[in-house]
């Protein structure tokens, strides 16, 4: 099968598709001056334009990892999640806390979904 990649750069590229599935890297906020619901909200809106180009959406998500850099803001992040998550289709995920690339980020969302 074959193998594209999206929004290749130096480092990393931001997609990837495979046989059917659609591989996205780690999502983080443009504007991190805003607080976890508004990080949080960016993040989903990036997944959702890059589902999109590869044929998918929302609703095919396999799996989602999400990375908070402090816990305490899990419940601002499932407000804004729950309110975007496709009703019933509700993915596998896991939520952990971890030291992000740059200290003013307060969240990074991986997720697989299919096409």
């Amino acid at each position: 099968m074959s193998l594209q990649r999206f929004h290749v750069g130096d480092r990393l590229s931001e997609m990837a598709v495979h046989n059917g599935t659609v591989y996205l890297a780690g999502q983080v906020p443009d504007d991190a001056t805003q607080d976890i619901r508004g990080q949080t909200a960016q993040v989903l809106a990036m997944v959702d334009k890059l589902l999109a180009e590869a044929g998918s959406g929302r609703t095919r998500i396999l799996m989602a990892q999400i990375y908070l850099a402090d816990m305490a803001d899990f419940d601002g992040m499932n407000a804004v999640w729950d309110a975007w998550v496709a009703p019933g289709n509700a993915p596998p995920r896991a939520t952990v806390q971890a030291r992000l690339a740059k200290p003013a980020w307060k969240i990074e969302i991986v997720v697989t979904a299919a096409i």
